[in-house]
């Protein structure tokens, strides 16, 4: 499995939905506000250190972005959300575009939302799970982890799943830097591609 995973090449880049590629196959995407590591946890997965540009500075991911697996497989990079450089006529496009990929989207089998361990879950990230519901499966991804203790990290995880409620989503860690937690992640984005 993490061998189909270091395959993965970039695709296409979409803004507007018409420039979405053919919806068929298996999709797995990444949500999560600007800077909180969602370019990065694709890189880890895939082992990748440039596959998606990562960068310090907040709304850098400005396009809905595709990577290819295989034929059937793709991992979906989409536009950080909550940065407030962008002026309003964008971000309205975003969350249009945004909204209608995650809900009408027939290839997506589930969404990995990426959260700063240390932030916890946002207003804004709890709007996308809200707005999302039961339609999809979800993922947290509590990135960052190594930068607070074991213990806060199994706190901080507990808490997430407190937050949810329920047992349909799931949530688990990761530290760039060690690749702790890359095992859970890779299972999850595993299950949802029909790798297992």
């Amino acid at each position: 499995m993490a061998k189909l995973f270091q395959q993965t090449r970039f695709l296409t880049s979409a803004f507007e939905l018409s420039q979405l590629p053919p919806d068929h196959g298996i999709e797995v995407a990444f949500a999560g506000r600007s800077n909180a590591g969602k370019s990065t946890a694709i890189n880890c997965l895939t082992r990748q250190h440039k596959l998606c540009k990562t960068s310090k500075t907040p709304g850098r991911t400005q396009l809905i972005n595709f990577f290819a697996l295989d034929d059937e497989r793709k991992l979906v990079d989409l536009p950080g959300y909550g940065f407030a450089k962008v002026s309003k006529k964008i971000r309205s496009h975003w969350n249009q575009v945004l909204s209608t990929f995650l809900l009408q989207r027939n290839a997506l089998r589930g969404l990995v939302i990426v959260v700063d361990i240390r932030r916890g879950i946002s207003n804004l990230d709890q709007a996308l799970i809200d707005m999302v519901g039961s339609s999809l499966a979800l993922h947290i991804l509590l990135t960052k982890s190594d930068k607070l203790p074991r213990s806060a990290i199994k706190g901080a995880i507990e808490q997430a799943q407190d937050r949810l409620g329920g047992d349909h989503h799931s949530v688990s860690s990761l530290s760039a830097l060690s690749l702790a937690g890359l095992d859970q992640l890779e299972h999850k984005c595993g299950q949802w591609l029909d790798l297992m």
